[in-house]
């Protein structure tokens, strides 16, 4: 009988700093698809300057709810902070799309980074959201932008959050 309380002693002992870790939100999953098309979006103007922290606690760059709700994709095709010149310049990103397809940046900036031999350009309009993405160790998620023609959307999964990108070619 002695041997057994000390043997749930020794048991218990071990199990309290399990107890007392504390416990992490686990990272945003990326979302089933993109957002979809907006139609008959108000005309937004050039210098205009938005907010998407639609929630206490939710962050100032367009983002993804859980369920699975694209917050800021809400401008539609006549938004001319995403007009590009010259539509898939260098050809179209054919590595896969959705939450099936996570890949890691392997480095770079905003202005170019990369993965897996794609490279990939945050569009300008878009640079103040990326700030705190880590360019060499963030997974990213490409969604097609049903909007913005030349545009595609990486889903930061450890922020919850995206941006418009634009597709430089492969390696």
């Amino acid at each position: 009988m002695k041997s057994l309380l000390g043997v749930l002693a020794l048991s218990l002992i071990c199990s309290v700093p399990a107890l007392a870790q504390e416990r992490h939100e686990a990272p945003p999953r990326p979302p089933k698809h993109g957002p979809p098309p907006v139609h008959n979006a108000p005309a937004r103007q050039p210098e205009e300057r938005r907010t998407f922290n639609d929630k206490e606690g939710h962050p100032n760059a367009p983002h993804v709810h859980a369920d699975g709700k694209w917050i800021g994709h809400d401008t539609g095709r006549a938004d001319v902070h995403y007009h590009v010149d010259h539509p898939w310049a260098h050809g179209r990103f054919e590595g896969g799309f959705g939450r099936g397809h996570v890949w890691r940046i392997e480095g770079g900036n905003r202005e170019r980074f990369w993965f897996g031999g794609f490279y990939f350009s945050i569009f300008p309009a878009d640079y103040g959201f990326c700030d705190d993405w880590n360019w060499g160790t963030d997974q990213i998620v490409v969604y097609e932008d049903p909007d913005h023609d030349g545009l595609y959307l990486a889903y930061n999964v450890r922020l919850g959050t995206y941006c418009h990108v634009e597709y430089l070619g492969n390696g």
